[in-house]
């Protein structure tokens, strides 16, 4: 019986221990289990949250680099304000202001001493110009290492807003404008203002008359000696009897002036600082062409042909210094864009012609020549150093 119940006893111990084990082989391989699995998913999962993270982005890009509708338009730029740019006139006097004060400029004699100085005579150059100057740096190389023998004035239209730079030799040199038509009187109202802004320097001598379009033909020292050292002054007058010519003339203007004394010529002009004085001090003549030069009279190719012919006529040349070309038929003188700009051409302009200058026979009878087109301007400046020998 005792054998028995330990038989019994050891049978349950056996059992129980069997128990045991399985229970812990059980956990053993639950725990791998976890851990292995943990493993598994920390190796893992980074891999499929980029993957998921790539696609994503993927979509993204596809999305915005090629969207289904096209983008609105940009808004319009909004278009600038003009910046005003404030002008530097030589003065504010009004016109008869103007006229009153270089009436009575006395001029200084040349070679004369003021202040230990001597004042050189210089030459007024005048340009009546609608705005800008194109042919400004063909200008600039020919005043270059000249100071103190030239001045300059620049009559442009008044609603014309721009200065010259300050490095520019027409920086500052405008002159109070007022609006000028072609063929009408307030044209020759102009030059008139010019003249008298430069009476107004004493060392002014010589005074001509340029456009936007003029070129100088020579160097400044051969057109400052020509015109410095010239006995007369150098206005073209004719008699035309046509109907461009005679057929201007008003019969109203009659006593004063009559038919017989009636002239034509170019606008573009030179005088000496005598007659220069006498065109803007004239109170007789000029107030009849502004009453009776109008319409297709064109009182800038009249008044001061006719003026010089009754009033100045043995101290002018009856010659212009400004080349022109007339050969084609049309109220206006032929153009020069850059094609017809050559060498050749410069130096019959320069040499090409004969004339009286002081009393004997010369080939320099065109000191100016007009109307160069701005695309002349590359071709004139390479041929200047050569040609025109200045720059």
């Amino acid at each position: 019986m005792k054998n028995l119940q330990q038989q019994q006893q050891q049978k349950y111990l056996q059992i129980k221990n069997n128990l045991i084990t399985k229970i812990g082989l059980f956990l053993l391989f639950f725990g791998c289990g976890i851990i292995i699995g943990a493993s598994f998913f920390t190796i893992t999962l980074p891999i499929n949250i980029g993957t998921i993270s790539n696609i994503y982005l993927n979509v993204r890009l596809i999305n915005t680099t090629t969207p289904l509708l096209p983008p609105p338009p940009p808004p319009p730029t909004p278009t600038p304000t003009p910046t005003s740019t404030r002008l530097t006139l030589l003065h504010d006097m009004e016109d008869e202001e103007l006229l009153r004060k270089a009436s009575l400029v006395v001029p200084k004699i040349k070679k004369a001493y003021y202040d230990d100085t001597w004042h050189r005579p210089k030459i007024a150059f005048m340009f009546l110009v609608r705005g800008a100057l194109p042919l400004a740096p063909l200008w600039e190389r020919f005043f270059l290492g000249h100071e103190g023998m030239y001045s300059i004035y620049v009559h442009a239209c008044p609603t014309y807003n721009y200065s010259f730079p300050h490095d520019s030799v027409f920086h500052g040199r405008r002159v109070p404008s007022k609006v000028v038509q072609w063929g009408k009187m307030n044209m020759v109202e102009a030059e008139r203002r010019l003249l008298a802004n430069a009476l107004l320097d004493q060392s002014n001598q010589r005074f001509v008359l340029l456009s936007e379009a003029c070129i100088p033909l020579f160097n400044f020292s051969t057109v400052y000696s020509y015109l410095i050292n010239s006995t007369k002054s150098y206005i073209e007058v004719y008699d035309e009897k046509g109907s461009t010519g005679r057929g201007r003339y008003n019969n109203h203007m009659n006593p004063l002036i009559r038919l017989s004394q009636w002239r034509k010529g170019s606008q573009w002009f030179e005088m000496d600082r005598k007659l220069a004085l006498e065109v803007i001090t004239d109170q007789v003549y000029f107030p009849v062409f502004q009453k009776h030069c109008n319409n297709k009279c064109y009182g800038d190719e009249h008044y001061l042909p006719t003026y010089v012919n009754i009033n100045y006529k043995d101290n002018n040349s009856n010659r212009t210094v400004t080349w022109v070309d007339w050969s084609i038929l049309g109220p206006h003188p032929g153009k020069f864009e850059r094609p017809r700009v050559t060498i050749d051409f410069l130096n019959k302009l320069r040499s090409n012609f004969t004339c009286e200058y002081n009393g004997a026979k010369t080939n320099i009878c065109f000191l100016f020549a007009r109307k160069f087109m701005p695309s002349s301007l590359n071709r004139l400046l390479m041929f200047a150093p050569k040609v025109m020998k200045f720059g």
